[in-house]
């Protein structure tokens, strides 16, 4: 028996297998979990179908984030199946392509109204709707990155969404914490998805990310998997409100010995002042 068995979640965004949703899901799967997965549009739903299925799932379910009576209706389909829950993954994010390149001040008022209403604003959705489910030792997953923390080239109106995102985790878990259910955020390093290709010059930023993080390397599918695991099961059960990143220590460098090396000093002979 895995430390997910009995435990019964939904996962909002998994699209193909070489996603963070999937490897999420995949992982909790192993662990024993059901799962209802979710998909917005027909063609969407050829593809997420076999996947849930192969997962062990009979619960598929249309929703648009982008509008609550279709959150609210999975929601009500599991309520009507499984009477309970114990996890929800939010994995959804969208922005123009236009306002992922460029000058941020160029941003359409649009774009932002879509790029926050799609990545951020769905959470607090999918937040209230469970809320009546979720049972105590419950908990709530969204995925981040650093980007939210810091300006990433080209990352620009996604940035901020999911900064809005991680600020809606800290109020949920505010929020959430009195009924034993924990809100988390799940902050991955660049790694090589079929989202990721629609930022500019991605490739660049895998190259710096396993050049400068302590770990030498970049975030693998397998990493976040076993960390969403991690945040949905027990075994983070004192976790609550917290960015928990996943990037080979990424975020926490401000400067490395390659960056000394670049402006011409060698950190091994310079002596350090007080």
């Amino acid at each position: 028996m895995g430390i997910m068995t009995g435990k019964k979640g939904v996962i909002f965004g998994v699209s193909n297998k070489r996603g963070i949703a999937y490897a999420i899901a995949n992982e909790l799967a192993t662990a024993g979990a059901e799962m209802a997965f979710t998909y917005a549009g027909d063609m969407m739903k050829d593809r997420v179908t076999p996947l849930a299925t192969e997962l062990g799932s009979d619960l598929i379910v249309p929703c648009d984030v982008q509008d609550d009576q279709q959150v609210k209706a999975v929601f009500d389909a599991i309520h009507q199946k499984w009477g309970a829950l114990d996890f929800v993954v939010h994995a959804v994010a969208f922005a123009n392509r236009e306002d992922l390149e460029g000058d941020f001040s160029k941003t359409s008022r649009d774009g932002w109204d879509l790029a926050l209403g799609v990545s951020a604003y769905s959470l607090v959705s999918m937040s209230r709707y469970a809320k009546p489910l979720l049972r105590d030792g419950g908990s709530i997953v969204a995925l981040s990155y650093l980007g939210a923390e810091k300006s990433v080239p080209n990352y620009n109106v996604m940035g901020v969404a999911k900064a809005a995102l991680e600020a809606s985790v800290r109020y949920l878990a505010a929020e959430f914490g009195e009924m034993g259910v924990r809100v988390n955020a799940l902050s991955a390093g660049p790694i090589k998805t079929l989202a990721a290709k629609g930022i500019k010059g991605f490739d660049v930023l895998l190259k710096i990310n396993e050049a400068r993080a302590p770990m030498r390397r970049n975030t693998s599918l397998e990493d976040v998997g076993r960390a969403g695991l991690y945040l949905c099961s027990h075994l983070s059960s004192g976790v609550t409100g917290e960015t928990h990143h996943v990037d080979g220590g990424y975020h926490s460098i401000a400067t490395t010995k390659m960056d000394a090396l670049i402006v011409g000093i060698d950190p091994t002979t310079t002596n350090a002042s007080h």
